[in-house]
């Protein structure tokens, strides 16, 4: 009845000794780990499972086997113990089951004679999770950062550079008479321009770089470790890039779009980051007034 019951349940569970000697594998281990109960009973755990012979782990056990306490592996640090692959559409972003999992005692006459541990799969939740957080912080038209991400990015970004000093340019731009563009054109093929251009961004940022739909038709580009002569470089190649665009229109026709691009750097003089948001959008301002499809960095003594 007692095995019944504990194959029954949804989740691993595995019994150990004070040898470490699994005494205990439920069928729910049996499917995932493609071991029978049988073929592990007695086996050492760490010659099995050579990645849970660490500190962290082998501590806990010593720990519940003295003081009878329980410990808690969460999924957030530790990802999982036992390396089962996992399942079904989640495999996409997780090919390691998430696992959370527990250690318990167990008792005969008041001694501690095993230990048990409960393995349960929350790989679903964990992906969904990821899923709402991407969606929380991602555009839905472009697929890039959204303004609320970037707000909590320049602040930590702009903490950073307080603290240690370094170099951090952020870049604004918006598309040259857009207006004018979903006028002519529609505002489907307004929306594949925006598309188009979060594309080039992507492609052409570097791994730390954060880009973001500002807003409407306006982006915005935190290049951290990057001076204003860095920052004004890739600005151009940027520039240059969305000028060679051709969006092929129904007709057999083609749009093209050019975009002004406003750059500011930080400076131990700014009191916060939107110090630094307001001298990029002066700066692309004066791009706009210079006849547009240029670059403008900012400067304190023009403005």
């Amino acid at each position: 009845m007692e095995r019944q019951i504990i194959d029954a349940v949804n989740q691993g569970i595995v019994l150990i000794d004070q040898q470490y000697r699994i005494v205990g594998w439920n069928r729910w281990m049996e499917i995932h780990s493609g071991i029978t109960s049988q073929d592990i009973a007695n086996s050492n755990l760490f010659e099995k499972y050579p990645n849970l012979d660490n500190s962290t782990f082998v501590r806990s056990c010593k720990s519940v086997f003295k003081f009878g306490n329980y410990i808690f592996f969460s999924q957030k640090l530790h990802n999982y113990l036992f390396p089962f692959e996992s399942i079904g559409a989640y495999t996409t972003r997780h090919n390691m089951m998430q696992q959370r999992c527990t250690i318990a005692p167990i008792r005969s006459d008041e001694e501690i004679t095993n230990i048990v541990i409960t393995v349960q799969d929350v790989t679903e939740s964990v992906y969904l999770e990821n899923e709402l957080k991407m969606m929380s912080q991602s555009d839905s038209l472009t697929g890039i950062s959204n303004r609320r991400f970037f707000d909590s990015r320049i602040s930590e970004e702009f903490s950073r550079c307080a603290r240690s000093h370094k170099a951090l340019s952020l870049l604004l731009f918006d598309i040259d008479d857009f207006k004018r563009i979903n006028d002519n054109y529609g505002h489907q093929y307004g929306d594949i321009i925006l598309k188009e251009i979060a594309r080039i961004c992507a492609t052409i940022v570097r791994e730390c770089d954060i880009v973001a739909r500002y807003g409407g038709e306006e982006f915005c580009i935190v290049l951290p470790d990057a001076n204003l002569i860095g920052a004004e470089s890739f600005a151009e190649r940027l520039r240059r890039a969305v000028e060679s665009v051709r969006v092929r229109y129904k007709d057999g026709g083609h749009i093209s779009v050019t975009i002004s691009l406003g750059i500011a750097e930080y400076t131990e003089k700014m009191r916060d980051e939107f110090e630094l948001i307001a001298n990029a959008d002066t700066a692309m301002y004066e791009a706009k007034t210079k006849g547009k499809n240029c670059v403008s960095c900012f400067s304190a003594e023009a403005k």
